[in-house]
């Protein structure tokens, strides 16, 4: 947060983190002292007390504090972009507010938003820049946190950390607990440090599983691993399984969902028909309901919503 002084136009650079505490008081400003002229004068805290522009109300900052759902598989290929960004956006259209954060070095959800963000999650990481200049407002209700190559640079980082490093991710998305009532983590395939750190921060976990045989064991392995982090973390639970890319035509799909629905009665989701509108969407910078609204994607991801949020009335 830069401000400037109104007489000798000297500027201070601030961590937005300093004044946040005055802001949670709902105190609308502060005096600050140039070190030049000695001028006191008036600092706004409204940058801190908006998001994209529209005002958060102070009673709920106080009193909600948003659900944390992680996207995750260490398999490739499974569609956690694509149900993160659809679950995200419908669940935005039944009028919750969200925050779809992307830790993925591809940065593939502000594509499948049709947005190119000028900073993200990196620079909230290495607090170069507020959260406020960090945030876009992808659609309305829906704000994004992108990911992309830079992301490499901060798992080095990660790495480096000799005590805290799983919590890294924690710190810095903290601020914006009480302002959202969803914030869904898309991750990369595979396991690092950066995927630990947003285990360590979610306490929800959703796993999109394409319904064929390598994605299925990748789920068990991925089962151990998330066993591992609950020793430390007994908050955080496996939630929802959700099925993709299943082609009633073919027998294989429907012999493995047969298995799952075996094996996680609770904790499995209607699964996401296979249809070339969702590989399509994208290209052209839309979510699955803004693309082919009429569609059985769209049907089935409306059941997702429903599904996580709760309630039976969404998107109906």
């Amino acid at each position: 947060m830069i401000i400037t002084c109104p007489k000798c136009a000297r500027t201070y650079k601030v961590n937005p983190d300093v004044l946040k505490p005055f802001a949670d008081a709902g105190k609308k400003n502060v005096l600050a002292t140039c070190k030049s002229c000695k001028l006191k004068f008036p600092v706004s805290l409204a940058p801190l007390l908006t998001l994209e522009g529209e005002p958060i109300d102070p009673q709920r900052r106080l009193t909600s504090v948003a659900r944390k759902i992680c996207i995750t598989l260490s398999k490739g290929g499974v569609g956690k972009t694509t149900t993160s960004v659809n679950l995200g956006a419908g669940l935005a259209l039944a009028g919750y507010k969200v925050l779809l954060v992307d830790t993925d070095t591809q940065g593939q959800s502000s594509y499948s938003l049709g947005k190119s963000p000028g900073a993200g999650l990196t620079e909230l990481l290495t607090r170069e820049l507020p959260v406020s200049e960090c945030l876009v407002k992808a659609r309305n209700n829906l704000w994004l946190l992108s990911g992309g190559k830079s992301l490499a640079g901060v798992k080095r980082i990660i790495d480096k950390k000799s005590f805290g490093a799983e919590f890294t991710l924690s710190e810095a998305l903290s601020p914006l607990d009480h302002q959202f009532d969803f914030i869904l983590i898309d991750t990369s395939p595979g396991w690092d440090q950066l995927i630990v750190n947003v285990l360590f921060y979610s306490t929800e976990v959703l796993v999109p599983i394409a319904l064929e045989v390598m994605p299925v064991h990748g789920l068990s392995e991925f089962m151990k691993s998330l066993g591992a982090i609950q020793k430390y973390r007994s908050e955080i639970q496996l939630k929802y399984i959700v099925p993709t890319f299943l082609d009633l035509r073919i027998k294989g799909p429907k012999e493995l969902y047969k298995q799952l629905r075996k094996l996680y009665p609770q904790q499995l989701c209607t699964p996401i028909r296979y249809n070339e509108s969702l590989a399509d969407a994208p290209s052209f910078g839309k979510t699955i309901f803004e693309f082919a609204p009429g569609s059985t994607a769209s049907e089935d991801y409306r059941s997702l919503v429903r599904k996580v949020s709760g309630n039976e009335s969404d998107l109906l």
